[in-house]
């Protein structure tokens, strides 16, 4: 039997020093990328609302564009293009660009759900519209959406190992540097498995708690 297949306590635990330093980028790019798709995808839904077809013609083509492509290319392509720039920087701008375009559509669904009530009594009371938006539009479609910004992050975390490509030591990679080292890949692949499914479940657990609350 070829011991490569033979699972092996020692090598689990002499992988794990290395695949928690792994873990530590994977939750720092899928934080940074968070970031940036929460605050990036809520800009885009507000630009889209426009009625200067100059203005939405344009970000809703870029929009489209970045959502049909891999995220895969996106990660290599930037990386080549700004080669200057640390890996991980680049890593967690894609990131978060990429996630923006899908959470940018679940603002604009929390956004069209406000009742048109509230809207026209903004008007009516005269308020800013600047106001319009901070005090009564946006509290209440950012709570209608939490659930749906947290399934994008979870994807987000489970979607890091495509950083190899740029060269980022996230967990996958980390496990497959210990299996290259040691020929021994399957004690690192499975605890890298276990590792993100120990973040990633209760973190589910949690939204889908959440979910649940603001049903």
């Amino acid at each position: 039997m070829n011991e490569n297949v033979v699972w092996n306590w020692e090598h689990a635990a002499a992988a794990l020093p290395q695949l928690l330093e792994g873990l530590q980028i994977t939750v720092f790019a899928t934080v940074v990328g968070m970031l940036i798709a929460s605050t990036l995808g809520l800009i885009v839904a507000i630009v889209r609302r426009s009625h200067l077809r100059v203005i939405t013609f344009p970000v809703g083509f870029l929009v489209e564009f970045i959502r049909s492509t891999p995220l895969l290319v996106q990660l290599v392509f930037a990386n080549l293009l700004f080669a200057q720039i640390p890996s991980l920087a680049i890593g967690c701008a894609v990131l978060g660009i990429h996630y923006a375009t899908y959470m940018s559509e679940v603002y604009r669904a929390g956004i069209d759900a406000v009742p048109k009530g509230q809207w026209e009594a903004a008007i009516a009371l005269d308020l800013p519209r600047s106001r319009t938006w901070g005090a009564v539009v946006l509290p209440q479609a950012i709570r209608n959406t939490l659930p749906g910004l947290g399934n994008y992050a979870i994807s987000m975390f489970k979607e890091t190992p495509f950083l190899f490509a740029i060269f980022v030591v996230e967990m996958y990679t980390a496990a497959q540097q210990y299996g290259a080292g040691t020929f021994r890949y399957m004690e690192a692949i499975t605890m890298a498995g276990l590792l993100f499914l120990l973040v990633s479940y209760p973190t589910s657990l949690l939204v889908r708690r959440l979910e649940n609350r603001l049903a």
